[in-house]
């Protein structure tokens, strides 16, 4: 049996450097120098952890098949141990597996700058488009760790795949060089980019004026970034990969023109791609943004997101199952924003995302919770709403009437009016007016599904597990809007004694997921 031993530890150590000593990193991702040395405790902890397994740097990088290698980028070391920095090539040309280090010759993956899996192979399948696919797979072993620095992303490009596949026992860890450091709280955000992944699938919002959406020729440029990568084409069962049980940590710094990334961005991706047991924690920006394509997650938590925990746009047709959303205090915009198209609400694809069991809990004083806008189709199903701050902040805001009472019409791409089955709310103030409707317009169309609350008061436990008023609720079966979805027979999230969301999370003071996980300020550690 192979023995795993994690070391969690919360907060900074006195731990001082070892292995070189300070270290002065070349970072071209991110300008000039940077020098890693041991910061100031703030606080130390008191007693000094002791007895605990702690990594040690490996002398070498591991081998990877692209030709390239990988650059040693020296020895950084932090309160769970020191680590070799292992720098990633500028672009994958060959693909390659980024292989687990135990413990005793720890390794960490370090994205400086924009770092591309393969070459944009363009809109088109095949090389109509005078652009051929690469076919490069990035693979990522369970229990690795990577390190962004700064202005620093990971990019998959059309044509070539990712297969990060972590386990619930082992996740895959994107974060930054300040939580490898011991130097990030509860309340850090914004330390490097982001996982960027891109498809073929229909969008909207060309960036050609005389494309027509959800064509061939209508593509996008993702946004935030100095060399914006493409997305977009006519291919919805499109296959970018594979991501299942991944932490996405301290995304969002700024990367252009004021914009950043969100922790994890999809841009056009179809639905051959698989999403599974995906957490996001403190995004300086979304947590998630979708951007056209199809996407299906099955486990999706967003944790402290600064501005909209899930946001839904150009033309995406989406289903969500298994989510938590919880935002720090007075912290953050929305947890869903949805549009359809920026440019004219009649282009198609229209976006239809439905989201099946799902707990929301707002923390911000002021807006909604849900905003839906541009004549999104949108669907809420299984799901519990908690304004859990203290001056009323509406549950529910639609804009538009149109979004309350039109038909469905498949020559258009129309399937009808917003849809609450089976919505459980327990806010001050449940609906309020938006652009073009009123709160009693969107009340009517909350009336109108079948098993809905407006009146819970919640009984849940640490923060996300149903108490007995929730496993009291009649679920839905969405089966019928989607084979994707499970007929969970609950709403929310997780019922009670539900062990789904635990080992592959981490821990924080906005929500614990009540397993040996660890902190979000610290790492695992693992002896073999």
């Amino acid at each position: 049996m192979t023995n795993l031993h994690r070391t969690l530890i919360l907060g900074c150590s006195a731990l001082a450097l070892a292995g070189c000593g300070a270290e002065e990193i070349a970072s071209p991702g991110t300008g000039g120098n940077v020098i890693i040395n041991n910061p100031t405790p703030t606080p130390t902890p008191t007693p000094t952890p002791t007895g605990t397994a702690m990594a040690t740097a490996a002398t070498a990088c591991p081998f990877i098949a692209d030709p390239q290698g990988l650059t040693n980028r020296g020895v950084i070391t932090g309160p769970t141990g020191s680590y070799l920095l292992c720098q990633l090539p500028a672009r994958f040309n060959r693909s390659s597996a980024l292989q687990f280090t135990p413990s005793t010759a720890a390794v960490l993956y370090l994205i400086d700058g924009q770092v591309d899996v393969g070459t944009d192979g363009g809109p088109a399948a095949d090389a109509s488009d005078g652009l051929s696919d690469t076919n490069v797979e990035l693979t990522i072993d369970p229990g690795v760790t990577l390190v962004g620095l700064g202005a620093s992303y990971l990019n998959v490009n059309r044509g070539n795949t990712i297969q990060a596949n972590g386990t619930a026992a082992r996740p895959i860890i994107f974060t930054s060089q300040q939580n490898v450091l011991g130097q990030n709280s509860d309340t850090s955000s914004g330390d490097w980019g982001g996982l960027i992944i891109n498809g073929r699938a229909p969008v909207t919002d060309c960036l050609s004026n005389t494309a027509t959406p959800g064509s061939v020729n209508c593509e996008r440029e993702v946004e935030g970034t100095t060399t914006p990568p493409r997305y977009g084409g006519n291919v919805p069962g499109d296959n970018s990969g594979s991501v299942r049980f991944v932490q996405l940590r301290y995304s969002g710094t700024v990367l252009a023109n004021g914009d950043e990334l969100q922790a994890l961005t999809t841009g056009g991706v179809g639905s051959g791609t698989t999403f599974e047991n995906i957490m996001s924690f403190n995004s300086a920006d979304d947590g998630v943004e979708f951007f056209g394509g199809l996407v299906n997650i099955r486990g999706l938590v967003v944790v402290g997101a600064e501005d909209d925990s899930i946001d839904t746009d150009t033309g995406v047709k989406a289903n969500l199952q298994y989510v938590v959303a919880v935002q720090r205090a007075d912290t953050g915009d929305t947890i869903i924003e949805a549009d359809s198209s920026n440019t004219l609400e009649e282009n198609t694809p229209r976006q239809n995302t439905q989201i099946s069991n799902a707990t929301f809990i707002q923390r911000k004083n002021d807006d909604q919770v849900v905003r839906i806008r541009g004549r999104a189709d949108y669907a809420l199903l299984n799901t519990i709403i908690v304004d859990a701050s203290s001056n009323g902040t509406a549950c529910i805001r639609v804009d538009g009437d149109e979004a309350l009472n039109r038909a469905a019409s498949a020559g258009i791409d129309e399937s009808g009016p917003v849809n609450f089955q089976s919505l459980a709310l327990d806010c001050a103030t449940d609906f309020r007016d938006g652009s073009g409707t009123t709160a009693a317009g969107v009340q009517a169309r909350f009336d109108a599904g079948a098993n809905n609350n407006a009146s819970l008061t919640n009984t849940l436990s640490m923060t996300y597990i149903n108490g007995a008023n929730e496993d009291a609720l009649t679920a839905f079966d969405p089966t019928g809007l989607s084979s994707f979805f499970e007929n969970a027979g609950f709403v929310g999230a997780a019922r009670s004694g539900d062990t789904r969301f635990e080992g592959w999370t981490c821990d924080s003071s906005s929500i614990s997921f009540g397993n040996n996980s660890g902190a979000c300020t610290s790492l695992p550690v693992y002896t073999s």
